[in-house]
């Protein structure tokens, strides 16, 4: 059977076929190297999603549903392996820690916090407590207080604040709260409040193997906005209280501390220098002495960074950087490169070179070692094949993964998986411009429609993560071209600065050359091609319709069009001459040549334009400058606003329904271009 013929016995991905999909991550060895839990999620039938920890054998045996709350994930072994301590909302949407015996039974709640978010579960060494970092919700913003108002006739409340950190898209309104550093007892589930001096809100933890101190990587400084640079190393003695700066630390943002096996070393991901937040430059492996401070970056010679930054709709997001000890002399730690994401093993003393460990078209996501260092639970995402969970050995040289579980399989085999093809576009300037291309699974030899997809950050990757979005295109009948224009991760250090603080230049020419390869290609419909993106990707949108006319349509997804504006309505406000040049209020001029919304009066391309009313991150202001741009100038557009339940996030992990109207609504829109038709 020739084929064409095979892939028509298929059945095509869908915006429905999302539901068919299990998603698996936080995957976590057992400290012997003999089990793996694991978290499943899969959307229910009450528009939500379901997310139970799940149990198997690291070498044998099916794995098996472990806990039932329908909100619990985050899986963390026990020292001895005998309990699992994860968090759940499974009681009045409350999250929660429990515990758990590891061979089964009752789960039992650890704590009873007031409403908030809890984050980073560990173990103490000896097993008899878990730290946990916990932020409290503001007692007008909880939900029994709404409640109590709504059956009052009450009125939702003002938000007030003094600090300009208040929100965070996908978090919501948190005002002056933050996170603090909690350790629970596991005899009396007594916990207690240890640190809470973190100004920022965000901080990374560890215990070091004598149970009695904890590291952290903190901010406290007044304005840490503004000094992302003040990040510290503090040793916390859990038992006094004392917090003791690491001395002699260089300048920079600091995060994952891990302490060596011995006590003695603390790994760490860092960047120097003043400007080492939102930054162009690799997030490197750091080591210090834990006494004296003495510290040294092992990838300084290389040009990897540790954020693998992949993207994908179907797979957590890398953008954690992921360290662990084999022994108290080799650090593994996942890189991305182009469009992979990888393990790589680096000396403590620098007398070994660093070496990759993973080879193949891949993506690999979170995971651990097992205590000797000797075994490893990774997932392992493909192209065509959403993530498994991968079990192997590490050895001297490399890294033997087998496959674990098949919960996609079955999916994979029925239904028609487009296969892509990678190529090295030239630019402008000759620079090449890695591109992946997406053909639909049936009719072959024919032209098809063109769609070229921009990624988000841009600080990110496209590569080799299997992409729902992109699957249910090229089953519509689109050749869908992915790339990694100059701002990309995984391409080096210069390849991503080339944009930092000018956006709409030679990224454009990337993704202007590789639209112009696109239409250039035997199996496209040269005078058929449409341009669409999600957040920059929708900056890059937009600032193609306002530079070219050589698109037939464009979708403007939670973009970017007001560089201005933006600088002062984000969640990360734009700090004055740090990423770009001036500043919003008395110096724009930057600002404002780098805004596509500036290039609106030559835009004549029909653009559908996708915002969340609760999307803190690109507000929907920015969004709707351009639809009014349009409309006022009678170019056609559609203005599809979701509602404040979403965030710039909901595209991967919104509302079900919410994600199944904005598919629709996309491949609506190609077929009224592409196919002078329309559902709507």
């Amino acid at each position: 059977m020739p084929p064409s013929t095979r892939s028509r016995t298929k059945s095509p991905v869908t915006p429905e076929s999302i539901k068919d999909l299990v998603m698996l991550g936080s995957p976590a060895l057992s400290p012997d190297g003999t089990k793996v839990a694991f978290v499943h999620k899969q959307i229910g039938s009450k528009n939500n999603y379901v997310t139970n920890i799940w149990m198997m054998g690291t070498d044998r045996g099916e794995p098996t549903q472990f806990t039932n709350g329908g909100r619990d994930g985050a899986p963390v072994w026990s020292p001895d392996g005998q309990w699992l301590a994860f968090i759940s909302a499974r009681q009045q949407g409350r999250p929660q820690v429990y515990v758990m015996p590891s061979t089964g039974g009752e789960a039992r709640p650890l704590t009873d916090l007031p409403e908030g978010v809890v984050t980073q579960l560990k173990w103490s060494p000896n097993g008899t407590q878990v730290a946990f970092s916990f932020r409290e919700q503001a007692d007008e913003l909880t939900k029994e207080a709404t409640k109590d108002r709504k059956e009052a006739g009450g009125t939702t409340p003002p938000l007030v604040t003094e600090d300009v950190f208040y929100r965070l898209d996908g978090d919501g309104y948190f005002g002056e709260r933050r996170f603090k550093l909690h350790i629970a007892c596991i005899e009396d589930g007594g916990h207690r409040m240890v640190y809470g001096k973190d100004t920022l809100g965000f901080f990374d933890f560890d215990w070091a193997p004598d149970g009695r101190r904890i590291v952290l990587a903190t901010n406290r400084n007044k304005q840490p906005l503004k000094n992302p640079d003040r990040t510290e190393l503090l040793i916390l003695d859990v038992v006094t209280g004392k917090t003791t700066p690491v001395p002699n630390m260089p300048r920079g943002t600091k995060g994952r501390p891990v302490f060596s096996p011995n006590g003695r070393w603390i790994a760490y991901a860092g960047r120097t220098g003043k400007d080492s937040s939102y930054s162009t430059d690799n997030l490197e492996l750091w080591i210090c002495d834990s006494r004296t401070g003495k510290a040294r970056c092992l990838s300084a010679d290389t040009d990897w960074c540790l954020l693998a930054a992949t993207l994908s709709d179907t797979s957590e997001a890398s953008f954690e950087p992921w360290i662990d000890w084999s022994g108290n002399d080799q650090i593994l730690v996942r890189i991305g490169w182009h469009g992979e994401a990888h393990i790589v093993r680096f000396d403590r003393q620098g007398k070994r070179r660093p070496r990759r460990l993973t080879l193949g078209r891949v993506v690999l996501g979170p995971g651990n070692l097992s205590a000797d260092g000797k075994r490893i639970v990774t997932t392992l995402d493909q192209p065509t094949a959403p993530p498994e969970i991968h079990v192997g050995r590490v050895g001297a040289t490399s890294i033997s993964l087998k496959k674990r579980t098949n919960f996609n399989d079955e999916f994979v085999k029925t239904h028609a998986i487009a296969k892509p093809t990678m190529s090295w576009v030239r630019s402008q300037d000759g620079t090449r411009v890695q591109t992946w291309v997406l053909k639909p699974p049936t009719g072959r030899g024919k032209r098809h429609p063109g769609i070229v997809e921009v990624h988000g950050g841009p600080h990110a990757q496209y590569g080799c993560a299997f992409f729902h979005e992109f699957q249910v295109l090229a089953n519509a009948g689109y050749v869908v071209a992915y790339s990694n224009p100059r701002g990309s991760k995984g391409y080096g250090r210069d390849f991503c600065a080339a944009i930092r603080g000018c956006w709409g230049t030679v990224d454009w020419e990337d993704i202007h050359a590789v639209s112009k390869w696109l239409q250039s290609r035997d199996y496209v419909q040269t005078k058929k091609i449409g341009i669409m993106g999600g957040s920059y990707g929708g900056y890059m949108t937009n600032w193609a319709i306002g530079s070219t006319n050589m698109f037939t349509a464009a979708i403007s997804d939670r973009c970017v069009s007001n560089m201005v504006s933006m600088g002062g309505n984000s969640d990360f406000p734009f700090e004055p001459d740090r990423y770009w040049e001036g500043n919003c209020w008395d110096r724009p001029e930057a600002l404002w040549k780098s805004s596509p919304i500036r290039l609106m009066g030559q835009a004549r391309t029909p653009t559908l334009v996708i915002h969340s009313e609760g999307d803190l991150r690109c507000n929907i202001e920015q969004g709707e400058q351009i639809f009014s741009a349009l409309k006022i100038q009678n170019v056609p557009a559609r203005f599809v606003r979701y509602p404040r339940e979403t965030s710039h996030g909901m595209s991967r992990n919104g509302p079900p329904d919410m994600r199944l109207h904005r598919l629709d609504e996309i491949l609506d829109w190609w077929k009224r271009w592409f196919k002078g038709k329309s559902s709507r």
